[in-house]
């Protein structure tokens, strides 16, 4: 199937001599290409990234500023209708462009590009147009006030900006470069779009490390050293591009941009001294969120499979389900704080009381001067402000107990509902919130036992909910710590974490992991199912086995072509041409399109040296199409004189295909065979009477 990709290159005669033929001036600038690829993917996310940042600021920031205004002069009702009507604006606008434009930018693209790095290129999840509505799609569905982050969507953003760059470009859209036809295969490509996700967290998080560690715990099925320092570096470059442009908008010509935005919390100044009581609640904490996780994770499996029915009938109805899980969004955002009692501002307060610009700890909303809303704080700000309040320290009276618990509900529910719309949305944020609320919650509990600060108790939370439903531990521990600053904090971190998700393992498996599936892509877990030790390797190769001679009937071919899916077949030479049946290797089904296209076949059944086509082809002519369809197939028309000739498949055959005998443990071959990134896997009998049989990436439904 052409939705499948291999991390291997093909070696056959045309390779060999390409490689040959590259003089030590090639080879350099070959490798001076590839890590400037990776110089601008880390440049352009990080603008990107930025840019994403600055508009929703920007454009909530406005919102906000206007609805507080109405406010001030007691004009509620107007304020509500202002309010909920930028949303609702905001909302249809995302969701319009995402469902007629590109559908493939809903969500947070995370599921997407993890199943590409683990072997499934789906159509059009890298594509120019994702790209572009994944950037604004996500800008407008973040400022509609959605409890939804634009983290996920970062992860995509980065990985479809690898690919468009890794490829030349997009013919469809007449953006080509040729200097760029060295990358045109599936390993340098896939090198590329891990290198994106992991700047895509970076520039979420301003976390570096985090990012790098995201794509090889979390993302990239297939890991190299060299793909280590190119990820690292990409990184990086994130970093001191954001950094560069913070310090350029902290002379206010951004905007609204200012505190707000790349959320960033500073916990070092609070002094992490922890105790066997801390220890206790700390492992509270680690149980609750590995619960809250599980049952996160199940109740979204739920609610996903009903929006996909909803969303199965058409651009109309995922617009009209946005629009509704808008207006319910906006009237708790807005509703909900008008529960809580106006609270006096404290006397020691470090920020101004109350609030007056459109971020702060303590929100005005409906109180009189002197007074501020608790709940109004967390609800009526952006998702990222309503982090900040929950992790900044020294506020262990800010928040009352019922207001927490009101939030926590609401994110909690809203979170639920949110993802699964049609708007790129991330689960990140939704996440750290409510996992935030509760760690603060319980750390107002136990204040009287404890002598960490609520604010340590809510970052802890956050991790602790974030290990039970995304069940990563290394990526997200570093990714926290990276936030905040707060390096004394890493066992407690670390402990709460493995708590969680070894909690919630015993329920469901991780969030991303539930929505591959719910999707239908053939992934491959990293370990062996239990069954596969019982089978052989020889048990699970499907048929019938269709292979090719190394000269070939044209006709045959195309008979093969048309009536199967398959993208390899086993090249397996016979007397007259050898005197016992020899595997030659594998022929790819992209391959034998190029070589019948050019029609160039012979009469009879002989064995050429193949310098023709090393004459007549080079290696770039067989290199992998980019978003734009390749031959296919259909496309190729012959006259029966040409179905009576042959052609010879020898030169672009792969003569060293990964073989293992019928014999072999078949969770040792699914392991070997997701360990080393393949897409073929030739299972040969110990008999050499028997042709060989042929194993694919799914071992039988996409053989």
């Amino acid at each position: 199937m052409d939705t499948l990709t291999c991390f291997r290159v093909v070696e056959n005669d045309l390779f060999k001599q390409d490689w040959r033929s590259r003089k030590k001036k090639q080879i350099f600038q070959y490798i001076v290409l590839k890590w400037s690829l990776v110089l601008l993917i880390g440049l352009l996310t990080g603008l990107v990234g930025f840019f994403n940042n600055l508009a929703v600021e920007n454009i909530a920031g406005l919102k906000l500023l206007h609805t507080s205004r109405l406010m001030l002069k007691e004009r509620y009702f107007k304020a509500f209708f202002v309010y909920g009507g930028c949303n609702l604006v905001l909302a249809a606008s995302a969701a319009a462009i995402c469902a007629y434009v590109a559908p493939a930018a809903a969500g947070s693209g995370i599921p997407e590009v993890k199943a590409y790095l683990n072997g499934v290129d789906a159509y059009s999840i890298l594509a120019p147009s994702t790209l572009f509505v994944k950037i604004f799609g996500s800008i407008l569905g973040v400022s509609a006030g959605f409890v939804l982050g634009k983290e996920g969507p970062m992860v995509h953003t980065g990985a479809c900006i690898a690919n468009l760059l890794g490829q030349g470009g997009s013919r469809k859209y007449h953006l080509t470069c040729n200097w760029l036809r060295y990358f045109k295969n599936d390993r340098d490509r896939r090198d590329l779009i891990t290198c994106g996700s992991a700047a895509g967290v970076a520039a979420a998080f301003r976390a570096p490390v985090g990012g790098v560690l995201f794509a090889l715990e979390e993302a990239a099925s297939w890991w190299r050293s060299a793909l280590l320092w190119r990820t690292f570096f990409t990184t990086a470059v994130v970093a001191v591009v954001l950094r560069g442009l913070i310090e350029f908008c902290r002379s206010g010509k951004c905007g609204l941009f200012g505190q707000g935005g790349l959320i960033m919390f500073d916990l070092s100044s609070t002094i992490a001294t922890y105790s066997t009581p801390d220890l206790i609640a700390i492992i509270v904490l680690g149980i609750i969120g590995g619960i809250f996780g599980g049952l996160f994770n199940f109740l979204l499996d739920k609610i996903l499979r009903v929006y996909s029915i909803i969303n199965e009938r058409g651009a109309p109805f995922k617009i009209l389900l946005t629009i509704t899980i808008s207006i319910v969004t906006s009237m708790c955002s807005y509703g909900l704080p008008w529960l809580a009692a106006c609270t006096p501002c404290p006397a020691d307060a470090v920020e101004q009381c109350p609030t007056i610009s459109r971020s702060g700890n303590y929100k005005n909303f409906q109180c009189p001067q002197g007074y501020y809303n608790d709940l109004a704080s967390l609800f009526f700000n952006t998702n990222d402000d309503a982090i900040r309040n929950l992790f900044s320290n020294g506020t262990a009276n800010e928040f009352r107990m019922s207001s927490l618990f009101i939030f926590f509900t609401a994110i909690y529910c809203l979170g639920l509902v949110t993802y699964g719309v049609a708007v790129p949305s991330g689960l990140f944020i939704p996440v750290i919130l409510a996992g935030a609320t509760y760690g603060r919650i319980v750390g107002t509990l136990l204040g009287s036992i404890s002598d960490l600060d609520p604010g340590l108790f809510a970052l802890l939370g956050a991790a602790s909910f974030l290990g039970g439903t995304m069940r990563m531990t290394v990526s997200v521990c570093v990714i926290l710590l990276e936030l905040t600053n707060d390096l004394p904090m890493l066992p407690l971190v670390m402990l709460v974490l493995l708590i969680s998700k070894t909690i919630a393992d015993n329920f469901n498996k991780g969030v991303y992991d539930q929505i591959v599936v719910m999707k239908g892509f053939p992934y491959m877990e990293a370990h062996a199912e239990p069954y596969m030790r019982h089978l052989v390797a020889g048990d699970v190769v499907s048929g019938p086995l269709i292979t090719f001679s190394g000269v070939e009937k044209v006709g045959n071919i195309v008979h093969a072509l048309r009536i199967t899916g398959h993208n390899g077949f086993p090249v397996v030479d016979e007397p007259p041409i050898t005197e016992t049946p020899e595997l030659v290797g594998l022929v790819t089904r992209s391959h034998l399109l190029v070589l019948l296209n050019s029609k160039n076949f012979m009469k009879g059944q002989v064995k050429t040296s193949g310098s023709f086509v090393l004459r007549r082809f080079g290696a770039f002519d067989f290199a992998k199409p980019g978003s734009g369809k390749g031959l296919k197939i259909e496309d190729l028309d012959f006259t029966d004189e040409e179905m009576d000739m042959y052609v010879d498949l020898h030169p672009i055959t792969n003569t060293s295909p990964y073989t293992v005998v019928e014999t072999m443990s078949l969770a040792k071959a699914a392991i070997l065979f997701r360990e080393l990134g393949l897409r073929h896997l030739l299972v040969v009998p110990k008999t050499p009477d028997v042709r060989a049989r042929f194993l694919s990436q799914t071992w039988s439904t996409y053989a």
